[in-house]
């Protein structure tokens, strides 16, 4: 790994960052918000939610109702999707750019005419990539916490939390593995900007489908949304092994592959 092209790619990709975590804490300061007038009106709300399918419920990973009405239930319901979907869109757009953007802006030429190998260049930009969803993730993940302190009417458990936390960054950092390796397989200089979203949108849309249709239940497995548990209110919720190992097994292998690749890629100058 290159130390200054590590800072180089770090400060390139800070305004982005920013902008991607305060529009994620503002979306979650604003949905919690709502909390103390939603469980005010329970009685209200139970009616209304009664009406709404069970299978729409099944989708924000609840069956039991009366667990939207907790401060964690709610938070788990209502703020996940933000840093699944958007966290995950995020993640796949810096990765499938980081590397190939070299390309399309034309500096491919004068960053391979420096004293640099593929592997530090790419190593280099890998370590960028993870940071910075890292540090996504981090920097929304203290905004959550700190809006569930403020509109919690009781006392929750934090450990929970921490798991959910845990998970959508392990979704967040596969989509940009993904998005790392499509970027090596691309063979000539263009933006796959569009491509990366629609392929996290097709994904969702798939979790989506296989839970509210039951013929449809097993193409679930094929969407990485699939795995990440949002039932924080069971007694049995943890980070479970089997889907840690899906969620590293699959970063490492497909992070592995894109070093692969780039490797040998002919790259447009």
């Amino acid at each position: 790994m290159n130390k200054n092209l590590f800072l180089k790619e770090m400060k390139r990709n800070t305004p982005s960052l920013l902008l991607w975590s305060a529009v994620i804490c503002l979306l979650i300061f604003f949905t919690m918000s709502f909390y103390r007038t939603f469980a005010g009106n329970k009685s209200q709300v139970t009616g209304m939610l009664n009406l709404i399918p069970k299978e729409l419920l099944q989708i924000k990973g609840f069956t039991d109702i009366n667990s939207l009405f907790s401060i964690l239930g709610f938070y788990a319901a209502n703020n996940t999707i933000y840093m699944m979907l958007l966290g995950s869109i995020y993640s796949i757009v810096l990765s499938s750019n980081i590397l190939l953007k070299e390309e399309y802006h034309k500096t491919a030429e004068y960053l391979f005419s420096r004293p640099l190998t593929r592997s530090e260049i790419f190593n280099t930009k890998a370590a960028v990539f993870v940071l910075n969803v890292f540090l996504l993730n981090l920097i929304t993940g203290m905004i959550g916490l700190l809006a569930i302190y403020l509109f919690k009417t009781d006392e929750f458990n934090m450990h929970p939390y921490l798991i959910l936390s845990a998970y959508t960054l392990l979704l967040n950092l596969l989509f940009g593995a993904i998005g790392l390796i499509i970027s090596t397989l691309v063979r000539r200089s263009k933006s796959i900007t569009t491509f990366s979203i629609a392929l996290v949108m097709v994904f969702y849309f798939v979790f989506t489908i296989s839970k509210i249709t039951k013929s449809a239940e097993n193409i679930g497995y094929l969407s990485p949304f699939r795995y990440v548990r949002s039932d924080v209110m069971s007694d049995t919720y943890s980070l479970d092994f089997p889907h840690l190992l899906y969620f590293l097994g699959i970063s490492l292998v497909l992070i592995f592959l894109a070093w692969f690749f780039f490797n040998r890629k002919d790259i447009y100058t």
